[in-house]
């Protein structure tokens, strides 16, 4: 039986990694860096959702759902981590631990790219690591709610 809940949320276009003719986002596929994420999370027995979406207020209802389920949210808001304060103000009513990740390392990327609103709220950041950087995420989502409780 698991002991501490982990949810991942990965904003737009996130469903479309692996597709990128540049390789930003790296070469696996969506699902295949799902079941990568589901494995790590198996590994240190705990509960896990790995939840995809285009729309900004679909990300707010599961950080909403996750207040008093979930022990930490991992988020990729992907292009909405520097537009959007409603996630932002979602992610501040959440009690529990959280990290904002991105595939890609967003400071070498465009300038508008390095402002992030949910850094404001994300206990640590994981950015550039491609899919290692999600299973680092989870690793560390991991042992910061374990010492926690």
């Amino acid at each position: 039986m698991s002991d501490i809940t982990i949810w991942f949320l990965n904003g737009p276009n996130a469903n479309l990694y692996g597709l990128d003719a540049n390789k930003t986002y790296g070469t696996d596929s969506f699902p295949v860096l799902q079941a990568r994420c589901e494995k790590k999370a198996a590994s240190l027995n705990a509960s896990f959702r790995f939840l995809q979406s285009n729309y900004e207020g679909q990300l707010i209802d599961w950080i909403q759902e996750a207040r008093g389920v979930a022990d930490g949210i991992i988020i990729n808001a992907a292009g909405l981590t520097y537009t959007s304060i409603p996630i932002l103000d979602a992610l501040m009513s959440f009690p529990g631990k959280i990290i904002e990740t991105h595939m890609s390392n967003i400071w070498k990327r465009e300038s508008f790219r390095h402002h992030s609103y949910i850094s404001k709220v994300a206990d640590g950041i994981v950015a550039g690591l491609g899919g290692d950087g999600y299973e680092l995420a989870i690793q560390a989502i991991a042992d910061l709610v374990r010492k926690n409780k």
